[in-house]
């Protein structure tokens, strides 16, 4: 997997969507990454990403390649995102590349003794910690510190002794671009641990029950 550098090196200027938290994100970074500007929205998604966008007075086809925030997090914001993308890539295709929330969050913190969560719901929580994979795990395995990014929305109880901590994409690149974070993606989408089952139902026609 390529790290930020590596992106800028290849494609730049890159175009980076977040929508994964209760903010949208967007970035318009430069070859040397410093000139980086950001436009960040409290809008849902389906306006702020486009109101971003006109913010920073930029195209996305003027992009040598799209970055994108894939999840964990809000599952619609990051399916917005995602769609866009798609759209895009109809007209006009780029290289396009995919980040999980945690991981960056992780790496920007430097410590693989901590736990980066986030609320998967049915009192389950994503689960990230440098040097390992990012896991679907039940409230009663969590152990050790555990902080989550602050715009993070939640659904169950927050575990004891969980710490927010900053979620600002424009502070956290420039402190992690040598990190292997990105990977190439065809057809982007928001994340999932695993693949939607479906139960087959077989229709019946109802009929009124036997005399007896």
């Amino acid at each position: 997997m390529p790290s930020l550098h590596q992106l800028l090196a290849q494609h730049s200027p890159l175009l980076l969507l977040d929508a994964a938290s209760s903010r949208i994100q967007v970035g318009w970074i430069g070859a040397a990454g410093s000139d980086a500007r950001w436009s960040v929205s409290e809008e849902e998604a389906g306006v702020g990403l486009f109101q971003s966008l006109q913010s920073l007075g930029v195209s996305p086809h003027a992009a040598g390649a799209w970055v994108f925030c894939d999840g964990p997090g809000s599952v619609l914001g990051t399916r917005t995102v995602a769609m866009a993308l798609r759209t895009w890539g109809v007209l006009s295709a780029r290289p396009t590349y995919a980040y999980h929330s945690l991981a960056l969050v992780a790496a920007y913190l430097g410590r693989n003794d901590l736990a980066v969560i986030s609320d998967a719901r049915r009192e389950a929580w994503n689960h990230f910690q440098l040097g390992g994979t990012l896991r679907r795990v039940p409230v009663a395995s969590l152990r050790g510190e555990l902080v989550m990014p602050e715009h993070f929305r939640t659904w169950s109880q927050e575990p004891a002794g969980l710490t927010r901590v900053a979620d600002s994409v424009a502070e956290m690149l420039p402190r992690v671009s040598e990190y292997d974070l990105f990977r190439p993606i065809e057809a982007p989408d928001a994340f999932l641990h695993e693949e939607p089952s479906y139960v087959t139902w077989t229709p019946q026609v109802h009929r009124a029950p036997s005399a007896t």
